[in-house]
């Protein structure tokens, strides 16, 4: 559990939408990740995202009263998760993260999940799956 306050000190719901959605942007004009992501779910994939990261971070439990227990091993393990995609990622929601004003600290901490979470994700060695295939 993350400690109480962090979710209000990092900003919370505006830092969390402003996070997702420069995270998106990212992915938008990615040749390898924009593809994982129909238009049609992209809206639904910003929602779950920053609803899962809101939750995470101590604020509310909207994710699971909606989608139930996160389980991000399971509801990535039907799509090829490759160490290429793991990257991009991290780089990309690394980026958004810089975009945030957060302190030194906090920056640290969020970080540290991220690289921990894409490293997690990580199902496949074959970086010549086929991206069309898609997450979430």
């Amino acid at each position: 559990m993350i400690e109480d306050g962090f979710y209000d000190r990092v900003g919370g719901h505006a830092a969390f939408v402003t996070l997702v959605d420069a995270f998106y942007e990212r992915v938008a004009v990615d040749p390898v990740m924009r593809p994982m992501y129909p238009e049609d779910s992209l809206e639904g994939a910003k929602w779950r995202l920053t609803a899962f990261l809101e939750q995470y971070w101590g604020g509310p439990t909207t994710y699971s009263d909606e989608r139930g227990h996160p389980r991000l091993r399971m509801r990535h393990s039907p799509f090829p998760v490759t160490f290429d995609a793991r990257d991009r990622w991290l780089r990309y929601m690394t980026e958004a993260l810089d975009s945030l004003t957060l302190s030194p600290m906090d920056h640290a901490t969020m970080l540290d999940y991220f690289e921990r979470a894409a490293a997690a994700m990580v199902n496949t060695g074959d970086d010549t799956s086929d991206t069309r295939t898609r997450l979430m």
